[in-house]
């Protein structure tokens, strides 16, 4: 039947796309080096060195992992050829829907890995730390930070990611001031580095009685997290150390005791903070790895040498700068001014579904089509 035929065509070519894919990852040299991690893991003296031990391991993991999301994608694939070709023997149109649903399915996780190879920096396959800040007009801007909070959330979720809040600065009277979050998974900052900067609300403020439409603006930072491993030189001296009581969510315990940290780099002026931890120690040693991250992150977009040359960011929050519009009245839209995507769900797009945005700056990117915002 035409129907079974035409996505019987569609599959043949999935499954020249799917070959390139698995060359592009390299699944071969993957599975090779998968089997020494193994063989050197089921070593008697492995666990002598701990610090080595642990990266052999989630090394191991994060290969297995993308040795195993395209098996499952190859199956999957598999399953729906099958599928479709019994439903065209059978000429059973009932079987349409579900196989139209099959080839989307393989369609948009082909994409997914696709893109995934495309994230090839040095870190966008760390975890990743977002800081977002409110912009200027009161308890509009922070409502607005807020919601940007917990659509990134909902976004870490969706991918089964972990997400966990470090810092959190209520607004005055709603919303939030600033916060801070770690969304733990592999590739994690390579998705979401295209994320940073200047996101723009526009709205009928449920807080303006008279009606009014309110453009509302909130930042967005985004910055790998580094690990333990890669050296930062940060002077003790440099450091001027806050300790304070924890405000945000978090029980009962961090709000009695003065375990919060906030740590500025004087040379920089650049501050960050850990609230959420359940010691003083746990919460500097987060802070810390919080400000590496930064230093390195801002190093590495600049071609800095030294850190020394770093400055903290001086960028106002507002008109000018902003990288997406999020228009809830007259009409409902988000568009990104990069790349041009745009989407009317806007309902979905803050319950996380921003995976198209993602992917859009992601081709642009890799055929250098982001103009001026490079």
């Amino acid at each position: 039947m035409l129907e079974f035929e035409e996505l019987a065509l569609k599959m043949r070519a999935i499954e020249g796309q799917l070959s390139e894919l698995a060359e592009a990852l390299g699944l071969d040299k993957m599975k090779e080096e998968i089997a020494s991690l193994d063989e050197k893991a089921a070593m008697p003296n492995f666990w002598d060195d701990m610090e080595n031990s642990q990266k052999i391991l989630q090394r191991s993991s994060a290969l297995k992992n993308k040795v195993s999301a395209y098996e499952a994608l190859y199956t999957d694939f598999e399953d729906t050829v099958t599928l479709i070709d019994l439903a065209n023997e059978e000429g059973d149109l009932d079987l349409l829907p579900e196989c139209t649903e099959g080839v989307k399915r393989v369609e948009n996780e082909l994409e997914n890995q696709t893109l995934s190879t495309l994230l090839s920096g040095e870190y966008d396959s760390n975890n990743a730390i977002l800081t977002f800040h409110a912009g200027a007009g009161g308890t509009e801007a922070q409502d607005w930070a807020e919601m940007l909070f917990r659509m990134y959330n909902r976004w870490g979720e969706r991918h089964n990611f972990k997400v966990k809040t470090l810092d959190y600065l209520d607004g005055e009277g709603a919303g939030l001031k600033s916060a801070t979050i770690l969304i733990e998974g592999v590739n994690a900052y390579g998705f979401l580095k295209c994320e940073a900067g200047v996101h723009r609300l526009v709205r009928v403020s449920p807080f303006d009685s008279s009606g009014r439409r309110h453009t509302s603006f909130a930042s967005l930072e985004v910055m790998p997290e580094i690990t333990d491993d890669i050296e930062v030189d940060i002077r003790p001296e440099d450091l001027k150390v806050d300790t304070y009581r924890s405000s945000g969510a978090g029980g009962q315990h961090v709000n009695k005791t003065e375990s919060a940290i906030r740590i500025t780099h004087i040379p920089t002026g650049i501050i960050v903070a850990c609230q959420n931890e359940r010691s003083q120690h746990q919460n500097k040693e987060v802070a810390m790895r919080m400000l590496k991250s930064k230093l390195l992150e801002i190093k590495e977009r600049e071609h800095l040498d030294k850190i020394e040359d770093i400055k903290g960011e001086q960028k106002e929050i507002g008109w000018g700068s902003q990288i997406r519009s999020y228009v809830f009245r007259p009409y409902t839209l988000v568009k990104d001014h990069r790349t041009g995507f745009e989407s009317g769900n806007i309902n979905a797009v803050m319950d996380g579904d921003i995976d198209g945005f993602i992917n859009a700056y992601l081709k642009a990117q890799s055929i250098g089509r982001l103009g001026n915002f490079e």
